[in-house]
């Protein structure tokens, strides 16, 4: 597993990247909510209220790593997520800096 730092605009965000043979699971999170990759189950965290969106890639086939969290498209966010600003078509970075 890869663990990163990631500077937002008001506070740091931790970036995890951890290897799952031929494809990544990657998300970044701040000390409020989520952003990950599409293998992230955004409506089972919503049942604790836990406010998380999954990104598809702006380019490529897939996420890999964070730069791709942040630069990803929003695709899907939970009640708890939109109830804080996060709408599908933002990116991973605007999703974060909501969080």
């Amino acid at each position: 597993m890869k663990q990163v730092k990631i500077r937002l605009s008001t506070k740091e965000a931790d970036g995890f990247v951890i290897p799952l043979g031929p494809a990544n699971l990657v998300a970044v999170m701040t000390d409020t909510g989520m952003v990950g990759c599409g293998a992230i189950d955004v409506a089972a965290l919503d049942s604790f209220s836990y406010p998380a969106a999954k990104v598809r890639p702006a380019i490529g086939p897939s996420i890999h790593d964070t730069d791709d969290i942040l630069t990803g498209i929003v695709k899907e966010a939970n009640r708890a997520a939109m109830g804080r600003g996060i709408k599908n078509g933002m990116t991973g970075r605007q999703a974060l800096e909501r969080l």
